[in-house]
């Protein structure tokens, strides 16, 4: 469904943008129906700039990315505005997808009216409206409410019915359960799947939490300095990863989590 070839992106800064940061190099991907994609690798390697461009939100440098085999880059109007529809991203924090002088019920009617799935203040609208909170967990008394006075786990549940709302076709979700309580986690991590076997949308998932993305993953890449350095299926890349640097991250993370990881020869794995 997705295909990122050679993708690259290139930060500038200092005067006259003569200093130069490679954020992505020469990225190459696929992505298809229905599965969810991990990426991990360390703080600053590249995996909020690719879901930006994936997103369609920052340009790249150079390279392409295809959606059902049509090239996006040159997307204006209404194609990207149609494109916007098919590709859905959650943030980190989510509160700060959610305006915080509106109340939850227009945050999630914004996204209805943006795309007219239903005559505004019709029956249909309000079903839709109703339909969509069920589904995501929330009562009918939290429409009335604002974001500042719900949970962490409560706006993410918002967040994510008006990303429903538009049945995406790719729901690229950046760390989006890292600023919730341990407890709430499980249950968002819980709700979004259950929302992909309903709806069958895609996934890019990001964490810096390995057992999360092994979790909700079919596949992962791993990337280092913006450079994809592995792929495979989950459980192949964490149980026997290729690259020296997958196995030092995966060390690294079990190790702060006094749990072993990749075990040397002759070692009983954990997992």
């Amino acid at each position: 469904m997705i295909e990122v070839k050679g993708l690259t992106k290139v930060y500038r800064s200092g005067m006259l943008g003569r200093e130069q940061k490679k954020a992505l190099d020469n990225v190459s991907f696929t992505l298809h129906n229905g599965e969810t994609l991990g990426i991990i690798g360390e703080s600053g390697c590249g995996k909020s700039t690719l879901s930006l461009i994936l997103a369609k939100l920052l340009e790249a440098t150079s390279g392409s990315v295809s959606l059902n085999g049509q090239d996006v880059s040159a997307l204006k109007g209404k194609e990207l505005k149609a494109y916007h529809k098919q590709v859905q991203i959650i943030f980190q924090n989510p509160e700060t997808a959610l305006d915080p002088r509106m109340k939850i019920e227009k945050c999630i009617l914004e996204a209805i009216r943006n795309y007219d799935l239903a005559p505004r203040r019709s029956e249909k609208e309000r079903q839709l409206l109703e339909e969509l909170i069920g589904m995501v967990g929330l009562q009918k008394e939290h429409l009335s409410r604002y974001c500042w006075e719900l949970s962490g786990g409560q706006i993410q549940r918002a967040v994510l019915a008006r990303v429903i709302a538009l049945e995406p076709e790719l729901l690229i979700a950046d760390e989006p359960t890292s600023m919730l309580d341990v407890s709430v986690q499980a249950q968002i991590l819980s709700l979004i799947k259950d929302l992909q076997k309903r709806l069958d949308f895609a996934m890019l998932f990001i964490s810096h939490d390995l057992d999360v993305v092994r979790a909700v993953s079919d596949r992962v890449i791993v990337i280092r300095h913006g450079v994809l350095i592995e792929e495979g299926p989950t459980e192949e890349v964490y149980e026997h990863p290729q690259q020296p640097y997958t196995r030092d991250l995966l060390d690294a993370f079990y190790y702060d989590k006094n749990i072993p990881g990749i075990k040397g020869e002759g070692e009983e794995n954990c997992f």
